[in-house]
């Protein structure tokens, strides 16, 4: 009777044991709930020996973690951090201090560029290593920047910042000067996009001052106030062309969002942006922005703006992947940035027809109009 309880015993604990997830289960459930892209969301989490080591900036995230671990019977060391760490202090805010700043998968000047930001642009401060420091762009891109061009804020200065007064660059390339008069020295290049904060308003130029406290004098033809310029857009199918002919030629650059080169989100991403709405920053993100076109009659039901999807279409054996976006401009045309920025065909008889992305042409969706993935920048500021 005894053999028989024992055995009975440890049967069932084998099989609570066989039913029980592993760690590395319990930690990929979590991962997926909350940080499923890591492009937007750190969740780097493993298990060393009996201690739980690694980096999240989700504390949600690492709570849940730990509690479903310790329900299922494992008691393991915490050495997760939460980020921002300590060691960065109360600076946990910042702005980029450059035309354009280049973040990087990993805190190396040789790794890949992933994304840009451009001069003006409100960061969070995560992590630093070296002098690199790992932040999070408006959109909820991570990644890694030269310390050099950014400076970082407390809360107090990072809120006084966001608050001032702006200027826009709204030309595609130029300059500010160190004085107001013609023979000046420059103080940086300017891209369109680049906000700068208004000190004064002269005669000809904007007296501005970078988040470095740098000061700087800006033609008045070549910028506007930003509240201005939000006033003013109006996203419609024509500004949208207009705006997307205006970067003909310019070169592909892999992770480029500015007028120094863009990759293909990058580029309809710049559209839309220079009209007042904000899409996600890659095309595998864009995808899931706004309505669905019916496009089984191919592409007659297509409007100027839309936005094409290419890549490969799901199959049994793999999911679908969106690997390249583009936007309609009627007349069964395209306009992409794929070694530069050109425009397309899907008319067999056009001498531009490119049979390779319709080939791999997936679906379409309308951004014009839509809430749903975007956001409307006039909305965010309260105009």
């Amino acid at each position: 009777m005894k053999k028989a309880l024992l055995f009975l015993f440890i049967s069932i604990s084998l099989l609570t044991q066989a039913q029980r997830p592993t760690i590395g289960a319990i930690i990929e459930q979590v991962k997926k709930k909350y940080a499923p892209d890591k492009r937007v969301a750190v969740f780097q989490v493993d298990v060393d020996s009996v201690r739980l080591v690694g980096k999240t900036n989700i504390a949600a995230a690492k709570k849940e973690l730990l509690n479903r671990l310790r329900s299922n019977g494992y008691d393991l060391f915490d050495a997760v951090r939460v980020l921002p760490e300590a060691e960065i202090g109360e600076k946990i805010y910042g702005a980029v201090n450059v035309s354009v700043a280049n973040i990087r998968k990993e805190p190396r000047e040789a790794a890949e560029l992933t994304t840009q930001a451009l001069l003006g642009t409100s960061l969070k401060v995560l992590e630093k290593e070296k002098y690199w420091y790992l932040v999070q762009s408006p959109d909820g891109y991570i990644g890694w920047v030269e310390g050099m061009t950014i400076v970082r804020f407390d809360k107090t200065e990072a809120e006084k910042y966001d608050k001032a007064m702006k200027v826009i660059y709204t030309k595609p390339y130029g300059f500010a000067y160190a004085d107001s008069t013609d023979d000046a020295a420059t103080v940086s290049d300017l891209t369109w996009g680049n906000l700068l904060v208004l000190n004064q308003i002269l005669n000809d130029y904007y007296e501005v001052i970078y988040p470095d406290n740098r000061k700087a004098y800006i033609h008045k033809k070549e910028a506007i106030l930003y509240d201005d310029w939000l006033k003013g857009i109006s996203p419609n199918q024509e500004s949208l062309v207009k705006s997307a002919q205006k970067m003909t030629g310019l070169p592909y650059l892999w992770g480029g969002t500015s007028w120094k080169g863009v990759d293909c989100s990058g580029y309809t991403r710049m559209i839309y942006q220079m009209n007042g709405i904000l899409l996600p920053r890659d095309a595998s993100q864009q995808v899931h922005s706004g309505d669905l076109i019916d496009t089984s009659n191919e592409f007659e039901k297509l409007q100027i703006g839309d936005l094409l999807f290419f890549g490969e279409k799901a199959t049994p054996e793999k999911p679908e992947r969106i690997v390249h976006v583009g936007m309609w401009i009627g007349e069964c045309k395209f306009i992409h940035s794929s070694g530069m920025v050109r425009v397309g065909s899907f008319d067999k008889d056009s001498p531009i027809f490119d049979a390779y992305n319709l080939g791999r042409f997936i679906r379409a969706k309308r951004i014009l109009g839509s809430e749903n993935g975007v956001v409307h920048l006039k909305k965010a500021n309260g105009i």
